[in-house]
């Protein structure tokens, strides 16, 4: 049976199939620029011209090019002579409600001085989007609209074809490591905890992305919600859970919003529950929102947030793997790292080990933010050159200026200076250079940033965020 006769939904529910789709970005920061105003005037302007056959128009999540937003993307679906289909893009630029009637206006054949970005540039181009593949192309309050591009179909898959053995040994093939920073095989992880003893077991995803400047985590909840929780039901199959916590910080509404309205419409499909797809699999996502505490993105500290206690680290061992939550075998995984189960799953553990370089498989999710000309969100694979993200995607410095240092890392990682450009991202070489992956942040820096007004705000930074128990920072701070 497929899937979607099995969840009882039609085609015509799958996808909202019309010859042109409008998708207006509808993340955070397209929010915070008026972008709801802009769909609301592209849905009244469709709805004058008499179009609402012919065109959809779809909130979605993120664009990535940030520092154009509001972004929206008009798709012509067509038919050729020779009766194949063929697709058109036109992406605009900094739209305001303002320019929703000349938008349309370009459907009958007008022209339109409105401002498109070029999607042959390096931003785009060299980007190879795996954890980003849904995102700003579907609707994330629409579960209809990710199973339209294949999803649940690898939970569906898992659940019928898989032992949770033959899925552990997929993902340590495919060599995935943990996208929170500190690059700990998947794999292992999840056989630990899947050998690891306890009347209970535990799934959580660190969604408590702290980093100064970091947004990926972010981005992904609130563009592909259902790709985290098909991650997380895949790891309590695995392990052997069947509770899931996502602890998000509460400074992200839209986040939690979504999640919210993706785990309710799981549940009434019967995605999430008891016996999932008909399966003795009983699997449930409840969410808890954090205060904002930085040192909460720790996972014991996470823990004892989610107890109920304050958010303090605890030493180890013993390991969450082993006794995590309420003494319970625990397995923690951040955003990223579940969103890139479904497509290994999907593909294969071999299409997954196949990119990146040897021992940093797969692709990375990167904020590139800063004194850099393309701001946003990008996704390339591991051992691309600093040089290659900073020069070509981010479009180098603005008003010729020159690059000075790009920081990643976090506050744990540190400052790479332009010489060392050439250096591949991935785990080792990166921290060969005295920094660090982390989550994904990448601030650059330009010939005027004072480097001591960095670290003075990264040490203020620490000690803000500091919980005060370990001995460096009694004495630091």
């Amino acid at each position: 049976m497929e899937l979607t006769e099995l969840l009882g939904i039609s085609r015509q529910e799958r996808s909202q199939a019309k010859p042109v789709q409008i998708r207006c970005c509808t993340a955070a920061g397209c929010l915070s620029a008026n972008s709801q105003t802009v769909k609301q005037q592209l849905e009244a302007a469709v709805k004058a011209e008499g179009l609402e056959t012919e065109v959809q128009v779809s909130g979605v999540g993120c664009m990535r090019l940030c520092c154009q937003g509001p972004l929206v993307e008009v798709e012509r679906v067509g038919t050729g002579n020779d009766e194949s289909k063929f697709l058109t893009d036109t992406l605009y630029e900094k739209v305001t409600p303002e320019d929703a009637p000349a938008i349309i206006e370009t459907l009958k054949g007008k022209e339109s001085k409105l401002s498109v970005v070029n999607l042959d540039q390096p931003f785009f181009t060299h980007q190879m989007p795996i954890v980003l593949e849904n995102s700003g192309k579907i609707d994330p309050e629409r579960i209809q609209s990710y199973i339209a591009t294949g999803g649940y179909q690898a939970l569906y898959h898992v659940l019928r074809d898989m032992t949770s053995i033959e899925v552990v040994d997929t993902i340590s093939r495919s060599g995935l490591r943990g996208r929170g920073g500190a690059g700990y095989p998947t794999g292992l992880k999840w056989a630990t905890v899947a050998k690891a003893k306890g009347e209970r077991k535990f799934v959580i995803c660190n969604a408590d992305e702290g980093d100064p400047g970091a947004f990926m985590d972010r981005s992904v909840l609130e563009s592909d919600p259902h790709r985290v929780l098909e991650g997380m039901a895949i790891a309590g199959y695995a392990v052997g859970a069947s509770q899931g916590y996502i602890y998000v910080r509460a400074e992200y509404p839209t986040a939690i919003k979504r999640l919210q309205t993706a785990i309710n419409q799981a549940q009434r499909l019967g995605i999430l529950g008891s016996k999932i797809f008909e399966s003795p699999f009983d699997f449930k996502i409840d969410i808890r929102i954090g205060a904002g505490a930085y040192v909460c993105g720790e996972e014991t500290a996470l823990m004892a947030s989610i107890e109920g206690k304050r958010g303090l680290p605890s030493p180890r061992p013993p390991y969450p793997a082993e006794s995590g939550l309420w003494g319970h075998p625990t397995l923690i995984n951040n955003v990223e790292t579940f969103a890139n189960i479904a497509p290994i799953i999907r593909k294969g553990a071999d299409w997954f080990a196949s990119i990146g370089t040897a021992k940093s498989k797969g692709t990375k999710v990167f904020a590139l933010a800063g004194k850099i000309k393309n701001t946003g969100l990008i996704e390339v694979p591991m051992g691309t050159s600093l040089r290659e993200i900073v020069e070509q995607m981010g479009g180098g410095i603005p008003d010729g200026g020159i690059a000075k240092a790009v920081q990643t890392g976090g506050p744990s990682g540190g400052c790479i200076p332009a010489s060392a450009f050439d250096t591949p991202v991935d785990y080792e070489s990166l921290t060969s250079l005295g920094s660090m992956m982390g989550s994904g942040g990448m601030i650059v820096m330009d010939q005027t940033t004072n480097m001591v007004d960095v670290a003075r705000f990264f040490m203020e930074f620490c000690m803000d965020e500091s919980c005060g128990k370990c001995i460096p920072c009694h004495r630091l701070f």
